[in-house]
């Protein structure tokens, strides 16, 4: 309906209707990510979000699923956040999924009975970035929390009841064997969090951000396409969650993944195998520019 600047939401949410309700992210710190770079973090007026919900409910009265936006909306206070799930369950009768993005250190503000209280009044689903199980590299891409943080986060989600979606990042390290630490310590992260889906993404330069200038001037050497299928195919086979639903198929990816883990682990191996056996001839994809 009524927003400012470019709004994100999760491949999943393509046929939801976005509602945002905070612009920009309260974190907004990440060295790789510049999605909020250009905004300065706000709350919009409780107000203003109901006048939406409303306008939305007229033209979009059939609407299933609704995404919260704008980055970490999880950050908004109880009482916010209380009257919006309430507004929209009464707006849309068919309502049946709300889902937001969920920082870890927005998450790990509120208590377990808050966490638990907004599963309970409709928040269904919550998108975690874990982005990698080590904590050296997640200091160096300024996450913000260590990997023993990210895990206590993302535990506290499932714990309340949320359907937790979280994405990694491969590459993060660069070029070179690092992507074998990154892989297995994201590997055990992951493990133990054991979240519903996991969404991996080979890291693309950005423009704006940190990292991307470290590219231009030399200061980090991405990954070539092998080694990114590399760290794909040993973060496969390190992670034991059987059941759980498993995708590698952003445009980040060099080979296209989707399924179950478990049921389909042999088959993603299988698939990167193909590609890596003609890996020398891909291109690389090293400067994602948005627009």
């Amino acid at each position: 309906m009524r927003y400012e600047g470019s709004v994100y939401r999760p491949p999943g949410e393509w046929k939801s209707y976005i509602l945002q309700c905070t612009v920009g992210c309260s974190y907004n710190l990440c060295t790789f990510c510049e999605a909020y770079k250009g905004k300065a973090y706000r709350v919009k007026s409780l107000d203003y979000v109901l006048d939406d919900i409303a306008m939305a409910a007229v033209r979009y009265p059939e609407t299933e699923t609704v995404f919260i936006a704008d980055g970490d909306a999880i950050v908004l206070p109880m009482d916010y956040m209380l009257t919006v799930l309430d507004a929209l369950k009464n707006a849309f009768p068919r309502l049946r999924r709300i889902t937001c993005y969920a920082g870890p250190i927005s998450t790990m503000q509120k208590t377990p009975e808050q966490l638990s209280l907004l599963h309970e009044r409709g928040l269904g689903r919550v998108y975690l970035g874990v982005e990698t199980g080590d904590s050296a590299l997640l200091a160096k891409v300024k996450k913000g929390v260590d990997a023993e943080q990210m895990l206590a986060a993302g535990l506290a989600l499932k714990n309340a009841g949320f359907d937790l979606w979280v994405t990694v990042i491969a590459g993060l390290e660069g070029s070179g064997e690092g992507y074998i630490r990154n892989a297995t310590l994201t590997a055990k992260l992951l493990n133990a969090m054991a979240p519903h889906h996991i969404s991996v993404m080979t890291y693309m330069a950005t423009m704006g951000t940190e990292m991307y200038e470290d590219v231009l001037a030399g200061r980090f050497i991405m990954q070539s396409p092998r080694e990114a299928l590399l760290e794909t195919r040993l973060l496969i086979s390190l992670l034991d969650l059987p059941g759980a639903h498993f995708t590698a198929n952003h445009m980040s990816n060099y080979r296209p993944i989707k399924g179950t883990l478990g049921r389909d682990t042999s088959l993603f191996l299988a698939q990167i195998d193909e590609m890596l056996a003609q890996a020398d001839k891909v291109k690389q994809r090293r400067i994602y520019r948005h627009g």
